[in-house]
């Protein structure tokens, strides 16, 4: 797949958001114009990072995971799945999917687990949860408990009925204990203003994008445990004291 560098990516943004220098021009300029519309994005951007931490270290410490789909990886950064899993759980297996070429690249240069542990890289796409599931396969026990991580990729399925079948077709194929973990851009807890920044990204950007509301998002979740403190401002999951951003988090248990 030929890299695109005359179009922003959503990858390659994000980095730029968290101060990453794996990105264009192209893509400085995008998010530049959208934080310009949307003061808070990079705010949010660092909150769905400290989420994952957080997350991470609750699922392979108190939950006793030892696998995880990461789904939607993006571009390397600090605290990755892996690192936080296996910082607490050394033999912790992560699969990490992808399709955008340059996450891949990145990916497999520097995401590198222990020795004990297994961290393995998919190339598919979030529309496609059979082909992940038979990739994955490979590296994960599918018969135990399996973290599936979808931070911000649920947003980039625009229809609804589509991104609730990929999630239960990712669950539906794992047993008991298997815990899903969500993130997804909002207008509520403030965040209104992203309406616009939005409109911007679809006419610039790529992958389109959505913002959905609390009942859109409980509606991922049908069927599962959630983990206190529930759905709320990613910010918050896990940081009760911290200021919200307008992104949901959560975590469910199948039962």
């Amino acid at each position: 797949m030929r890299i695109r560098t005359d179009i922003a990516h959503n990858s390659r943004v994000w980095n730029h958001w968290l101060g990453g220098k794996d990105n264009y021009a192209v893509d400085q300029q995008v998010g530049d114009r959208i934080a310009g519309m949307f003061p808070s994005i990079a705010e949010v951007a660092r909150a769905d990072r400290a989420f994952l931490r957080r997350s991470v270290s609750y699922l392979a410490g108190e939950a006793g995971i030892r696998q995880f789909l990461d789904i939607g990886t993006g571009l390397p950064t600090a605290d990755n799945t892996h690192e936080v899993a296996q910082r607490i759980a050394p033999d912790a297996r992560i699969v990490y999917v992808d399709n955008d070429p340059v996450v891949l690249t990145h990916a497999r240069a520097l995401l590198a687990g222990t020795p004990e542990g297994v961290t393995e890289y998919v190339d598919a796409d979030a529309h496609d949860p059979d082909l992940i599931l038979r990739s994955a396969s490979a590296t994960l026990d599918l018969r135990r408990p399996v973290a599936v991580m979808m931070l911000g990729i649920l947003n980039f399925v625009l229809d609804t009925d589509q991104a609730r079948s990929i999630v239960r077709t990712l669950m539906d194929a794992l047993p008991s204990g298997s815990h899903l973990v969500l993130t997804h851009p909002t207008l509520e807890f403030g965040g209104e203003g992203n309406r616009e920044a939005m409109a911007f990204w679809n006419e610039h950007a790529t992958p389109p994008i959505t913002a959905r509301g609390r009942a859109e998002f409980a509606s991922f979740l049908e069927g599962l445990e959630l983990v206190e403190p529930g759905i709320v401002s990613c910010a918050r999951w896990g940081a009760p004291a911290a200021a919200e951003v307008p992104q949901f988090g959560a975590v469910g248990r199948k039962p």
